[in-house]
């Protein structure tokens, strides 16, 4: 009997099983999506490497996944709670026809049960087929083989998935046990006739404190953005964040006090339609959700922040690679190693061998450890000194107190490099790059390093002269220009200086040499196979190497690419993961608190109808009502935002770009608009059959 009344009474309150129902397919569909990567058949398809990192990235959503279920598990019992609070009186009603309260938790029990299974079903089906949609997306980013792509079902993520969502409705029962043996039946009978106690609070007062809390903003947004050179460590950081949470606590509760306030004064607004009862019923939701508003605006803009941040990250990194990767081959070894050095405290003793390698060049080091040169094409080998006298301190001149004072952390010991310009040009010309010319007396500084350039163009603009070997250079020009020698996944070229063919610079001053090159290969296969030479243990070259003590550092293109794109899918899954469930969460409990208002308001709606409001302005009045709620924690998210995005690009500098903003804005527009917006419309049809039940 008690499962046949759970089935009745689930087909009768499905209206409000909706946002329930929803939010545990949602949840159930995307914890699958994500715990399913590593068993898409398209990620198999990829170099050893690019697996290794989607292994890395399938931990790292596994770590992940046990904090989204504690997130979605929170938000189950939430959800239950609002049903079980939407039914005292149904409850109160069980108990005077002689039901215990051990029966009643059974129906709970039951309802639970089926929902529960219901969803799970739901939303392994949707997340089985979206994985598919999924594995093209990673293939894609890790431009893996699609040829043997078919569909495919994830028993583990599967098993996970039941596992974690078992465990959650576990926890959900107890709890619905607890509460119900709490209830008596005179608070279960009266439930429906309590109201809120809503304070009225001071105009003057909540106008002081909103002026506060902007107060409060305004500082924090300017220390993330305008003063973010002093965010060098993590106490330092946490302090706008916490002045951003009580600004925005201080924002909602002061709202409610001088809001109302304001419109009245305006009569043709305030007494125009049903404006006069939505106002009061915003004015009387704000002061009773002050936590409940800022919360889920917090969760707003942790969704948009990492959203737009990652993909902003992902697109930058993706653009950058083609431009920082233009050969197949960087190889460097340092130059004039002494008999001895302390490297991180330690002391290294070079041997005779070592030091005469040193002196010579990559090619010649190569060839003798039986390297063929033929594999290789377009070969460039440039290079580049350093001159202990001349460091970063010296450069930044007479800015160099300025300079440490917003970046006290740089090693300002650093000695600049030296490139002569037509070493320089040699490699411009095989990169693709600018070109340039000095005069005898005169020196460039390349640098795309934005935070970086910025300090230098400080020194430029001053004219600061260079010193190098008793003969003094003068910059060409007062500010930093782009280029670089060596490849890299974005633009992190810190500076090199180029000086004129005619400067004195010593063979002793000789700090490293550069190969660039191409390999001698016109497929892929043909490709790999030379990057195998340099890149695995095995190879004869590098066991040739070590056994002669010798050491060539390098990077590949192939290796930068497959690296940057594994990181950058990292932090992208991850990110989407994260944000789409705080998006979820946020979105649940504010449409929960928006179905609860409905049916603790719903005699006001009757008193609507029967002083003449007809359907239409009485849904008007509830959809206008619900907008505002669901924008006003937006809104303010969203202005958290575009101060927050700034400081987390600042903090990427190098790695994510302004440029690449736009359509990952964009990207997360549409996300947001599609969760969002399917649980403001699930809440505004909630909500009108709510107020209808009691014509």
């Amino acid at each position: 009997m008690l499962f046949k009344l759970s089935i009745k009474n689930m087909k009768k309150s499905f209206k409000d099983y909706a946002i329930y129902f929803l939010t545990l397919v949602l949840g159930v569909a995307i914890f699958y999506m994500f715990n399913s990567l590593d068993s898409q058949e398209a990620m198999l398809q990829v170099s050893s490497s690019t697996r290794d990192i989607i292994k890395l990235m399938v931990n790292m959503l596994g770590y992940v996944s046990v904090f989204v279920a504690v997130v979605l598990g929170l938000l189950i019992v939430y959800a239950n709670n609002f049903l079980i609070n939407r039914r005292k009186k149904e409850f109160g009603i069980y108990m005077t026809l002689g039901m215990g309260k051990w029966q009643i938790s059974k129906i709970i029990l039951f309802e639970t049960i089926l929902v529960g299974i219901l969803s799970l079903i739901a939303g392994l089906i949707i997340g089985i087929f979206a994985s598919q949609f999924m594995s093209v997306l990673v293939a894609k980013m890790f431009e893996a083989d699609m040829s043997k792509f078919q569909f495919v079902f994830s028993k583990d993520a599967c098993i996970k998935t039941c596992i974690y969502f078992a465990v959650m409705y576990v926890a959900v029962m107890f709890f619905n046990a607890f509460t119900v043996s709490r209830y008596k039946l005179i608070n279960l009978l009266n439930a429906s006739k309590k109201n809120e106690n809503v304070k009225i609070k001071n105009p003057i007062i909540c106008i002081l404190v909103f002026l506060g809390a902007v107060v409060i903003l305004g500082y924090a947004y300017w220390k993330v953005t305008g003063d973010v050179s002093s965010l060098t460590t993590a106490d330092k950081i946490l302090s706008p964040i916490l002045m951003g949470i009580v600004g925005t606590v201080a924002v909602f509760w002061s709202l409610s006090g001088f809001i109302i306030q304001i419109v009245q004064k305006m009569k043709n607004i305030y007494f125009k339609n049903t404006n006069m009862f939505v106002l009061r019923q915003i004015n009387n939701k704000i002061n009773t959700m002050v936590i409940s508003m800022s919360v889920i605006c917090l969760m707003l803009f942790m969704t948009i922040s990492i959203l737009s941040s990652s993909l902003a990250l992902r697109n930058t990194m993706q653009r950058e690679l083609i431009e920082m990767t233009p050969v197949d081959l960087n190889l460097y070894k340092t130059a004039n190693l002494p008999e001895k050095a302390t490297i991180y405290g330690i002391e290294k003793i070079y041997t005779k061998e070592q030091r005469e390698d040193s002196k010579k060049s990559v090619e010649y080091t190569l060839t003798q450890n039986g390297f063929d040169m033929n594999l290789l094409k377009d070969v460039v080998e440039i290079p580049i000194y350093a001159d202990s006298s001349i460091t970063w301190g010296t450069f930044f001149g007479d800015n160099l107190d300025e300079v440490k004072a917003l970046y006290p952390m740089l090693r300002y010991e650093t000695s600049e490099q030296f490139v002569k310009v037509s070493d320089y040009n040699k490699i411009a010309r095989l990169y693709g790059q600018k070109e340039y010319e000095l005069k005898d007396n005169e020196y460039i500084v390349l640098c795309d390093f934005d935070n970086i350039k910025n300090l230098r163009n400080m020194a430029l603009e001053n004219g600061n002269t260079l010193v190098i070997n008793g003969k003094e250079y003068v910059p060409k020009y007062n500010e930093c220009k782009s280029g670089y020698i060596m490849m890299s996944t974005s633009h992190i070229n810190t500076g090199i200086i180029l000086v004129p063919d005619s400067c004195n610079l010593k063979e002793e001053q000789k700090e490293q040499t550069l190969l660039a090159a191409n390999y001698n290969a016109n497929t892929d296969e043909e490709k790999e196979k030379i990057e195998a030479i340099f890149t695995s243990s095995n190879s004869g070259l590098i066991q040739n190497l070590a056994d002669n003590g010798l050491e060539i550092d390098g990077m590949t293109k192939i290796a930068i690419i497959e690296s940057s794109v594994g990181i950058a899918t990292l932090v992208v899954f991850i990110a989407i993961y994260l944000g789409i469930i705080f998006l979820i969460a946020s979105s649940a409990i504010l449409a929960l608190k928006q179905l609860t208002e409905s049916s603790d308001n719903r005699q006001r709606y009757i008193i609507l109808r029967k002083i003449g409001c007809d359907e239409k302005m009485i849904n008007q009045a509830l959809f206008r009502q619900i907008g505002i709620f669901f924008i006003l924690p937006l809104i303010l998210a969203i202005i958290h935002s575009i101060f927050g995005i700034q400081f987390a690009l600042s903090m990427m500098s190098g790695l994510a770009s302004t440029e690449q903003l736009l359509p990952s804005v964009v990207a997360t527009v549409l996300i947001i608009g599609v969760i969002y917006g399917m649980y403001f419309l699930a809440t505004y049809w909630g909500s009108k059959n709510i107020i209808k039940e009691e014509q």
